[in-house]
């Protein structure tokens, strides 16, 4: 049913084929090494492949327009992560995936949605996955954007530690690059 749902996600927008998947690996080889038990492993492995279930109700004019958003479009895209968790909800398997649906845009500043939570009030499987998301989407074409290189995309999770990602996180997520731990199937 995971599978199922993943490939319902991507199938809405071509731009983001194997996006869950990558960001799924990137975030569980962070979680491992912050310590994460077996147990939160394999609940990232819920919440990874189901971060961007919400977009299931954004409309494809929304999520395949080339060129900048509308204040209207940007608020659709912004309700993702909710409608995501009310579907979580429905389903009694899936709501231990609901921090990472509900929260993976949230910023450590503040300054980030559905809720504006900050720093450590956003649960920490949000805050593992944000980087990995990140990171994923500068390295893929858009339809608004060509992909960042590795290196530019790297520069940029280091530039926006301690604004938008958990400075810790953000740390970890860089030292399994420099030691080339990770393969990146995503990166130019």
């Amino acid at each position: 049913m995971l599978s199922m749902l993943s490939k319902a996600i991507e199938a809405r927008d071509p731009y983001t084929q194997g996006h869950s998947a990558r960001v799924t690996a990137l975030a569980e080889e962070v979680a491992r090494r912050l310590g994460w038990s077996p147990e939160q492993l394999a609940t990232l492995r819920i919440g990874g492949p189901l971060h961007d279930i919400g977009k299931l109700a954004v409309s494809d004019d929304v999520l395949r327009k080339e060129g900048k958003l509308d204040p209207e479009e940007i608020d659709q895209i912004r309700q993702h992560p909710t409608i995501g968790a009310r579907i979580l909800l429905r389903m009694a398997a899936l709501r231990e995936a609901i921090p990472y649906v509900l929260y993976h845009h949230e910023r450590w500043d503040g300054r980030g949605y559905p809720s504006g939570k900050a720093g450590d009030e956003i649960p920490v499987e949000a805050r593992v996955l944000a980087v990995a998301d990140a990171f994923d989407a500068m390295t893929s074409d858009r339809p608004y954007r060509r992909a960042l290189s590795r290196e530019d995309a790297l520069a940029e999770v280091e530039r926006c530690s301690g604004t938008q990602f958990d400075p810790e996180i953000a740390r970890v997520f860089l030292e399994v690059f420099a030691e080339a731990e990770l393969p990146v199937a995503a990166a130019s």
